[in-house]
């Protein structure tokens, strides 16, 4: 038996609560985790909460990421004693997730832990910090370098935005932080950033076209705050686009991309191939400050969780929370 999250769909309606598992439950995988630390993502709160369609099959494990200890193994790449790292490819969706005591997955799902972090620290990134890596490089790919000019970091508050900032400060770029939380500004730029703006600037309708500012954009929001983004962004600039905390929808024009030449980099960090994991691991022990990362992190536990996931989804978390599981 193991203690986890478990989280069911039935006639009594949609119900998360922490409770003991039987090992014989745990879903088919060639390798079998002993987790230590979880964390929680904005899809993490969506499953708990039931506020979004996130959980395909029930009952469910939530908990897109995890770190641990590899327990057993018939996978040609771990063994016993193998400290790995998962994120996304649909755990916590439609296979058993992190925020539990153990967990049995596919071992081509798992990288191993970077040298340069401890398996907290590794789920202080989690899922939302290798996404703002993945947009950073995105940004790199296309070109963008400091003396371009500014980068705009939307949902700046949050997992994804607080890591993005912290990753462009170091690399030396100049970031705008976009928040809807003015008291954070003092956090936000102790992160890096050089400017904070209200997010009310960016999350209403706008013009196809605004005046040209941002070099590059690493984007959280989406809808009309993606929109404006992009009919902000200088000519031949680029827009990496990872989350929806505003909406699914976009609502704007092809006048940026065919009359200022802007691309908008989609980054998918759930179904990444392993070659983009592993690069942007090794990116994130070299470039991102762990003062920074800790400075961004609260640790609660595995039973705090389910309450703190609406609290993620109203506002209330800054930057990083980790989960214990075995407390």
């Amino acid at each position: 038996m193991f203690n986890g999250i478990l989280i069911n769909k039935d006639d009594a309606g949609y119900r998360a609560a922490v409770q003991q598992i039987d090992e014989a439950q745990l879903p088919e995988g060639d390798v079998t985790v002993r987790i230590e630390w979880s964390t929680l993502n904005y899809k993490d709160g969506l499953a708990i909460t039931g506020k979004g369609p996130v959980v395909r099959k029930f009952p469910m494990v939530p908990g897109i990421d995890f770190a641990g200890t590899v327990i057993e193994s018939s996978h040609p790449e771990w063994k016993a004693d193998d400290a790995v790292v998962l994120n996304g490819w649909g755990v916590g969706e439609t296979h058993w997730g992190g925020l539990a005591q153990t967990a049995r997955v596919r071992g081509d799902w798992l990288v191993p832990l970077p040298a340069a972090f401890t398996s907290r620290q590794a789920m202080a990134i989690g899922t939302a910090g290798y996404t703002a890596m993945l947009c950073v490089q995105a940004l790199e790919k296309h070109g963008l370098k400091p003396q371009d000019g500014e980068i705009l970091v939307t949902g700046a508050n949050g997992g994804v935005g607080s890591v993005a900032i912290a990753l462009l400060a170091r690399l030396g770029y100049r970031v705008v932080a976009s928040t809807g939380r003015a008291s954070e500004a003092e956090h936000l730029k102790a992160l890096g950033a050089t400017e904070i703006i209200d997010r009310n600037e960016l999350a209403a309708p706008g013009k196809p076209l605004a005046k040209e500012r941002w070099a590059g954009v690493v984007d959280a929001v989406g809808s009309h705050t993606l929109a404006n983004a992009c009919a902000g962004t200088k000519y031949r600039g680029a827009v990496a686009a990872c989350g929806l905390a505003q909406g699914m929808d976009f609502p704007s024009s092809v006048a940026p991309f065919i009359l200022r030449g802007v691309t908008l980099y989609g980054i998918d960090s759930v179904m990444a191939p392993q070659i983009v994991r592993l690069e942007a691991w090794q990116r994130l022990a070299r470039d991102l400050d762990i003062a920074k990362l800790d400075a961004i992190t609260r640790e609660i536990a595995l039973g705090d969780a389910v309450v703190a996931a609406g609290e993620l989804l109203e506002g209330k978390i800054r930057g990083r929370l980790v989960v214990d599981v075995n407390r």
